[in-house]
Order: structure tokens, then sequence, then C-alpha cells
């Protein structure tokens, strides 16, 4: 009986195809669950502030939809299945927006939560007493109004920074809205001037947003004590008309007692007390003066008020006026001897049952002209300086004459009487006044100081500079009375340096200048310097010099002169020109010029200046360096081919000399071989040398090698039946990895590639799928293939259907749909993966040519790399499917 035709065939396995794909489709509707989705489903939003709300479902088509909520609403975009909606002004503390879709006769839902929170922008502490007495309560109370929600919320009352309460509102419902924190506390002394304030703390970062504070105003609180007992007031009980008299008012126990008020008054003269503080304790004093007007019976008040309260004290003083009577003299005639003479008055007076006794005491003085002797002031002093003395010109007069010296040019003026020291400075002649209102005398005083000799930085500088060549002489001006005489001497001599020196450098040195008089003497060492023009030496400042990059290395060039010539050295010529050379200074410090990275080599012309001349020399520069080795000279990673001519690895190194460069593969030494192996590659150690030192640069070489199908297996082996299943493995060696492709006989459909094209399998297999079957694998440096034959043995087809309603048009549409898929698609060799995944078609490999048969058997036949060429039937092509 002859087998059916291929187009047959072909269009009965796309009958059972679309059955398939028909039924498992609408096992998935009759599935599908369909939802209503609200983003976000929960939200908190600051009070008046705004969201948008997305409302979609997953309802193919759905009828209507919506979204219902009492907020305000700005703008809306929709789609098929979703709408957008911008609520605005949002303000009630919890509202529940629904989104709903009809769909299918059933209506979808989901329901949301948007809740606002308020900051705690005010933030008040109620007002405190204007003065608390210390030891009673008072009360803090705090207020946050609208803040929100309440079970977020944190108060703190604070004196200072230190906290005094705090209180969490944890566990209130999410629509409550602001809070109250209230607390008693117990006034204190150190409470006083203190500041007390209110935080709060609204904690939403449970819910993704930050941490908002606010505080109040700090409120000041003045804490006083005032004790129950009045002031203790001391005052005279008689007080005589145009008299004073002392009043006091003291108080103990008061707190602060700086500001206590003392008011003190004298009937109605108000007094202006000096009050002094010691602790807590207050004392006033006053001085009370009765007038006539208050002659009589007066109250004297002290009042003392803090914190509001008032403690107050009275006493009473009586007034009065002594009638004068009958006066009593005596007169006498003056004389000199008269003078200071005492004289001495009493008187008696009764008032208000009291006798009061006062007495007056007086002294006689006889006014007479100044007079100056030569005992009480003499014409000549002579003191030496230093020791403390009286200067002493007394006059006789009286009243008492003043005595004034003073030097006529208008200088210094003796301080007569005083104890005090004697300086140079007051040596002179004086001219001394004695002066009172009976008239005046005059006389001319020398005073003459005596001191040691003293030598000065004017007269006797401690240094002194010469010029190499000039003619100079060494001398020194002292100060002393009497005059001193001066000798110098130069250190380690005994020859006084006397009349004009011819100057060389070897005069530099230390010279001690001594003078002597009657009073002691003084010495002073000058140091002498010889300043010269600058020269150079070879040794330190040589002609050669070799720079090495790297070194910390700076030209040494040192310059003999005085003072110490600048040096400066520029290039004069080639890639010097104009470069300068980098000195090392004479004292090495923090200030030390940069070593130089690069230094060019040629001829430097180095000059020295100072103020007396200058000097040039040249000099020459050499540069080196020790080896270097980057990316660029050797490369870290390096690549041979497998096969290729042996080869060095590719390292050079920079450096002057030129560095050598040996390169060793570290740990087994690398064999002797004229091409490259794949057991070559290896980390490898190349190390550069020079004079200057080596470098040394880790190598990582890899070898890659063309492609080799290593396997290529049938499972299971020897064939497989109709309807069965097969797979064919199919490994390669290569690196870099090689791609995998397969050739599958012509008309081999329904075949699957795992994800790395490495295993080919079938499940059912037909007639169709028996042939030769080609792995290819390829890489950058070539292509390798092998073959193997699979043989289906057996029917051709097994096929159950169970019914015959409706078979005459399935046998069509799978007639149909095979067709379509062997002449579009695999004709086209284009395939869209996406949709690929639900309709079958992936599984094609452009079965649409007639490639050549391939021999019985289950084994492969290997074709040399590089040289397989494709079928004849068309061009073979592998698909890896990849999830959306």
């Amino acid at each position: 009986m002859p087998g059916p035709s291929p187009g047959l065939h072909r269009a009965l396995l796309g009958l059972w195809a679309a059955l398939g794909l028909g039924l498992f489709g609408l096992s998935v509707v009759a599935q599908e669950p369909f939802w209503a989705d609200l983003q976000p489903r929960v939200a908190l939003v600051e009070r008046g502030g705004s969201l948008w709300l997305n409302c979609s479902t997953n309802c193919p088509r759905p009828e209507r939809g919506g979204l219902e909520t009492s907020l305000r609403r700005n703008g809306t975009q929709r789609g098929l299945r979703w709408l957008a909606r911008q609520l605005v002004d949002i303000r009630e503390p919890e509202t529940q927006p629904v989104c709903f879709f009809r769909c299918a006769r059933r209506t979808l839902q989901a329901r949301g939560l948007i809740r606002t929170f308020q900051r705690p922008d005010r933030v008040e502490l109620v007002p405190l007493p204007a003065w608390q007495p210390v030891g009673e309560n008072f009360t803090l109370s705090c207020r946050v109004p609208g803040a929100g929600p309440r079970g977020s919320l944190t108060l703190t009352l604070l004196r200072g920074a230190r906290e005094l309460i705090r209180r969490s509102f944890s566990g209130e419902p999410p629509r409550a809205r602001g809070a109250v924190l209230t607390a008693t506390v117990l006034a204190r002394r150190e409470d006083h001037r203190a500041n007390f304030s209110c935080r709060a703390e609204l904690d939403l970062r449970p819910h993704g947003l930050g941490l908002f504070e606010n505080s109040s105003a700090p409120r000041e609180l003045r804490t006083f004590a005032l004790p129950p007992e009045p002031p203790r007031l001391a005052a005279p009980r008689l007080l005589e008309v145009g008299s004073e008299g002392p009043v006091s008012c003291a108080m103990d126990g008061l707190f602060p007692a700086s500001e206590a008020e003392v008011y003190l008054a004298l009937g109605d003269q108000r007094l202006s007390p000096d009050v002094t503080l010691e602790g807590d304790a207050l004392m006033a004093t006053a001085t009370a003066t009765a007038s006539a007007e208050q002659e009589g019976a007066r109250q004297l008040v002290c009042n003392v008020t803090l914190g509001g309260e008032s403690r107050e004290t009275q006493e009473n003083v009586t007034v009065y006026t002594a009638v004068p009577g009958q006066p009593a003299q005596l007169q006498l005639n003056a004389t000199e001897n008269d003078d200071r003479r005492g004289f001495f008055c009493d008187a008696t007076l009764e008032v208000d049952g009291e006798t009061l006794r006062k007495n007056e005491s007086a002294e006689l003085r006889v006014l007479y002209a100044p007079r100056l002797d030569d005992s009480d002031c003499p014409r000549s002093w002579t003191w030496p300086e230093g020791p403390e003395q009286t200067l002493r010109c007394e006059a006789r007069g009286n009243p008492e004459p003043s005595v004034h010296c003073a030097r006529p040019d208008g200088g210094a003026v003796l301080a007569l009487g005083l104890l005090g020291p004697v300086t140079r400075a007051l040596a002179g002649t004086y001219h001394c006044t004695a002066t009172n209102v009976q008239g005046q005398a005059v006389k001319d005083v020398t005073l003459t100081v005596e001191y040691a000799p003293a030598l000065d930085s004017v007269g006797c500088p401690e240094r002194i500079t010469w010029l190499e060549g000039t003619e100079a002489s060494l001398s020194c001006v002292a100060h002393g009375v009497p005059p001193p005489n001066v000798n110098c001497v130069r250190s380690g001599e005994a020859r006084v340096v006397e009349g004009t020196l011819r100057v060389v450098r070897e005069h530099a040195g230390t010279y001690r200048c001594e003078a002597t008089n009657a009073r002691g003497s003084a010495a002073k060492n000058v140091a002498v310097t010889v300043e010269y023009g600058p020269s150079f030496e070879e040794v330190s400042c040589p002609s050669n010099w070799t720079w090495v990059e790297g070194s910390g290395q700076l030209f040494s060039c040192e310059v003999d002169g005085k003072p110490e010539p600048s040096v400066e050295c520029i290039g004069s010529g080639g890639t010097s020109e104009g470069a300068l050379l980098p000195l090392a200074p004479p004292d090495p410090g923090p200030r030390a010029p940069q070593i130089p990275r690069e230094l060019a080599p040629g001829t430097y012309i180095c000059n020295a200046t100072n103020q007396h001349g200058s000097v040039v020399k040249m000099v020459t520069v050499s540069a080196e360096s020790p080896p270097q080795m980057d990316e660029s000279t050797c490369p870290s990673h390096q690549t041979w081919l497998e096969g290729a001519d042996a080869a060095a690895l590719a390292c050079s190194a920079r450096g002057r000399p030129s560095p050598q460069v040996l390169c060793s593969r570290e740990g087994a030494p690398r064999p002797q071989r004229l091409r490259v192996s794949r057991q070559d590659a290896g980390i490898y150690r190349c190390l550069a040398t020079n004079a200057h030192g080596t470098d040394a640069r880790i190598v990582t070489v890899g070898v890659e090698y063309r492609p080799v199908v290593a396997e290529l297996a049938a499972s299971p082996p020897g064939g497989v039946r109709p309807g069965g299943n097969f797979t064919l493995t199919c490994r390669a060696e290569a690196w870099p990895p090689a791609q995998i492709s397969w050739r599958a006989p012509p008309g081999a459909l329904n075949i699957g590639l795992s994800s790395n094209n490495s295993t080919l399998s079938v499940a059912g297999a037909m007639g169709s799928h028996g042939g030769e079957y080609e792995c290819a694998a390829t890489n950058a440096h070539g292509r390798h293939t092998r073959r193997i034959t699979v043989r289906v043995a057996g029917p051709w087809l097994w096929v159950a259907v169970s019914g015959a309603a409706g078979g005459a048009a399935l046998l069509a549409a799978g007639a149909g749909l095979a067709f379509y898929v062997q002449s579009t698609a695999c004709k086209k060799g284009e395939y869209n993966v996406q949709e690929a995944e639900s309709s079958g078609e992936a599984v094609c490999l452009n079965g649409a040519g007639a490639g050549a048969g391939g021999g019985g058997g289950a084994e492969g036949a290997t074709e040399a790399a590089g040289t397989a060429e494709a079928p004849a039937g068309g061009e073979v092509f592998a698909i890896q499917l990849t999830s959306a």
C-alpha cells in the first residue's frame, strides 16, 4: 500500500497543531481572572496637596469604568483599560477612593486609602506668670493645633535644652489632629531667668516621608523669694534743721536681691539710697537733710518691693531748730608763735525732753611769706644713679608754701619730698620757687647724677659691615658720668685696635669693646662682617652633572660670597633652551623646590649675583631614567593563537640607558616549542633592568584555538519509533567559545533547541525527521562540523481522532496551516520571537529547501574544520526563544 504524499502528511501535522493550540487557548480564557487595580493603594499626602491616582484593569474590553471620590479633581487621562486622575487641595483626614470597571457583566472594584498629614507649623507655649514664688507650683501648657495624624506626634516640654516631659500620642486614631501637653512644675531659684519652650515632632519616616520638627518661642520665667518679716530701719531720733543724719534699711533672705526695689522717705522728702548687696542680704543707706518746713515729728519710711510684693517699716524722727543766743568773744594779738594754737566753745539745748550738747573747736593760723634757707634747700646735690633718694627743698611760711623746682627750659620737674630712684635724666640746674598767698621766694639748685658707662647701639653698634679692599676703622663711643675711656680688642688677641685698617676678609670676627669710669665699666661684643663678590668652585658647583629621573635629586651649585649670592641656571640651547635648572637650597627646609619629573639635558649657564658683583659658569647636564613598563609597552593581557609560530611576549621598557627585558613563566617553566600550544597559557613575569633600577610587570597570556566538535551523540541511540522522542547533543571545544548551529533533513518540523543550541530535540518523531543532521561549531578562528544519521522505524504516522464530526473541516484547516508555515515562515527564515513563543513557529528550521538525504544508521560523520558547506537545499537557521 503506497504511503501518504508529503503534502497530506504536512496537512495532518498542521491540523493536530491547530487543534492543540485552540484547546490550550480556550482553557486559558476560561481560567483568566479579571481584576481592577488602583495605584497607589495607600497614600499619605500633606494637607492641601495633590495626588495622581491610576485606575486600571486587565479586562480586554471593559464596558465602562471610573473613579469615585469626594475630593476635588483637576485633570483626567484615559485609555482603553485605564484612567489617571489628579486630585487637588486634599484636606480631609481620610478618604477612600474606589476604582471600578464593568467587565463581562461583572463589576470589578479596587478601593484605596488616602490620608493627609499636617506639619506642626504652630507650636504655642501658654504665657508664664510675670513672677513666680520659689517653692510654689506653676503650669506649663503646650498646644499644637491642627498637626497630625496625632498618632505620629510627639511633644516635649523643655527647660533650656533639658527635657522636662516627653509624650508620644501613638495609638491615637488616624483621623485625630492637634495635641495638648500640660505639666505642673515646682519653681526653684535656679529657674530664675530660665527659658521654657515646647518642641513638636511629626515622625512620618515609617510612611516613607521625613521627620518634621518645630519649636515654640521660648518664654522666660522669673522666680523670687520675699520673707514675711519687714526690713530693719535705723535712723537718728532727733535731727536739727539744716543738719544731715545717716539712715539705713536692711533686709535678709531676698532672691534675687539684685532685682529688689527700695523706697526711703522722710515725711514727703524721698531719699536717694545707695544699695549694697551681699548674697541674699540688702543694705540701703542714705543721708536725710532736715529743712525748716519739716520741723516737728516726721515719719521715716523704708519699703522693699520684689516680685510684685512689698514689705514696709516706719520710724518717727523729730526735726528741731536751735535759737541762737548771745555770742561769747575772746580777743588777743597774734604772733608767729601763736600759729596753730587751738580754741574751744561748748553749748547745751533741751529738745523733746532730751538735753543736747554741742561744741566747736578752732585753730588759729598766723600767716607770713615763704623763706628758702640753705639748711632746708641746698644749692647743689651730687648723687649716684640708681639708689632711691628723697629730694628735699623745703620753705618756711604760713600758709605752708608750695615749692616747685623745674628746669628753666621747660624740661624735667623734681618730685620733691617723695622717695624715688635717681636717674641720669634728672641731672641739671633747676629753678625752685616757694609760693603762698603772702608772697614767694626763688632759688637755683644744681643736681649732678653720676652713672657707670653704657655702650648703646648708636655709639657702638653690635654689627658692623666692611667691604673687602676698602679702608675702615673700629670706634665705639660710650655714655657715662664722669666721661669713660673706651678700648676695643679682637677676640683671642691682646692688641688694642686703633687707627685705619685696609679691609681684608680676615678682619671679619668678634671684637670686645670695654668702657671704664669711676662708677664702673661696661663691655660689648661687636661682630664685624667683611663682604665680597661671588665666585664658583668646581667641588661645590660641578661643570658636568647627570640627573636621574625619580631620584629626588636637585642640582647643587654653592657659591662663595657675602652676602650669599643668588644663583640661577638657564638652558642655553637645544631642548634646554630657556629652561631653569632646579637648584638645591643651601639650607633644606619645608620650602625646598619641587623635584622635577622631567629635565631637559643640555648646556646651562649659571649666573651668581650679589650686591658686590656677579660671575658666570657653564654646566653640562645629561638625563637618565630607571626602567618603566606600562600597558602601552607591555600589555597585561596578551593573546596567542594555537598552532602559530612560537613568539616571545610583546614587552619592552622605557629608560635611559635602554633597559634589558626578560620574561619568565610563573610556576612550571614554558617548554621550548616551535609552535604555540594551549599549554602555553598562564601568568608570566617580565623584569626590565638598567643601571638605575628595575621594573616588573605581570602578564596574563591566553591561547585561543579553532573549534572542534568533540562529541555528537543521539539519545536514544540506534533509532526511534514513530511518535517517539529523541535528542541530539553536540559538544565543541574552542576558545573563544564556539557558536553552535544545526542543519536538519528537509521537511523536519517541530524541532526544539536548547538555550545555547547545544541540544536538538524532537517530540513525536515522524518519517520526515529521519535523515542526516549536521552540527557546526564556529568561532573567530574557523568552523568545524560533524554529521549524524537518525532513523525513524515503523509506521509513518499514528493519529487518534475521536469523533467524525468536523473531520473534513479540521483536515482542511490543518493543511492550510501547514502550507502557510512552510511557504511563509520557513521559506523566509524570518521569525518574530515573541509571536513564535505561543504560535509554534519557533521550532521551524527553514525546511523549505530539498536537502540531500543522509545515509543510514545513527552514526555521525565528521567534516574537517572550516571546510563544511551549507546543504544545497538552503541556509540553516537556529532560533533561541527568550521570555518576553
